[in-house]
């Protein structure tokens, strides 16, 4: 125990450490050197003074307005190349640029000028955005590549067990393959119709509030339709081919069908909660008329 407390506590203070090192690689740095003291001629204003040096509130604004304009996120105007981990610098006009490639600009242009905005006598700042985004875009791959990774197993590992059970199905079934694919039709087919009984048997017009089922029969007698949509004939006439009355039937949906024609379509719908065949929509009955 107090050897692992140690190598617990070794750890922190080494991962500490990397970080206190990496903050102090990271602080942002003027790179001008600082100006020479004024000569006598231009403390009495008899020369131009050089311009003096931006304030820490102004190197603020700046970086703002850099951040803004995403130049850290763009590649580098002079070399044409992403930043990644290299040296980065900011320059007083909000440009960013690599260290390296604006030196090569300066030394072989023999001018002090932004490559972009080609503003004169500039100052530079070293900052680190661009690294930091970099970090972070190849964290988010490295999280993204391990997720697919762990997927994939999991993917494969579920693929082989169904695999093994269907081999295992498969050679426990000593009939014929046809037959036993026939059975299994039958016991769905079995399946939806106890379904189908049971939502007939126990979704009443009680499951329905009385209010809900009176504009449903306020909406048939406004729609005025007088024919079954099944069948196409008259609502509550007699079947030529039967003696009995043909009940009608409200749909939650207040449509009107033959309770004949609508167990002729449920019986030969494919779906285990039949829809409304005018309106597509889930539907409730009650029985209208004898």
């Amino acid at each position: 125990y107090p050897a692992a407390c140690g190598a617990a506590l070794v750890s922190r203070r080494h991962k500490n450490h990397n970080t206190r090192q990496r903050g102090e690689r990271e602080r942002e740095y003027v790179l001008d050197r600082g100006p020479p003291p004024l000569i006598l001629a231009q403390t009495m204003g008899l020369v131009v003074a050089p311009s003096r040096r931006l304030t820490a509130e102004e190197w603020a604004e700046v970086k703002t307005r850099s951040i803004q304009e995403g130049d850290s996120t763009q590649p580098c105007v002079i070399c044409r190349e992403e930043f990644c981990l290299q040296p980065q610098v900011l320059l007083s006009c909000s440009h960013v640029f690599h260290k390296v490639w604006l030196k090569s600009f300066e030394k072989f242009s023999g001018r002090k000028s932004c490559p972009k905005c080609r503003k004169e006598q500039y100052e530079t700042r070293g900052i680190y955005d661009a690294a930091r985004l970099y970090r972070e875009k190849c964290a988010v791959r490295i999280q993204a590549f391990w997720r697919c990774y762990l997927v994939h197993k999991w993917y494969s590992n579920i693929k082989k067990y169904f695999q093994e059970m269907n081999d295992s199905l498969v050679q426990s079934c000593s009939t014929d393959v046809e037959a036993f694919l026939n059975d299994i039709d039958r016991s769905v087919a079995t399946s939806h119709d106890i379904l189908r009984r049971f939502e007939n048997k126990y979704m009443s017009v009680s499951e329905r509030e009385e209010k809900d089922w009176l504009e449903a029969q306020e909406k048939a007698v406004q729609r005025g339709v007088q024919d079954c949509p099944i069948c196409l004939k008259r609502l509550g006439s007699n079947n030529s081919s039967s003696k009995e009355d043909r009940n009608v039937i409200l749909w939650s949906c207040s449509h009107l069908f033959h309770e004949p024609c609508l167990q002729a379509f449920e019986l030969f719908c494919h779906e285990v909660k039949p829809t409304c065949p005018l309106c597509r929509s889930h539907y409730a009955k009650m029985l209208v008329s004898n």
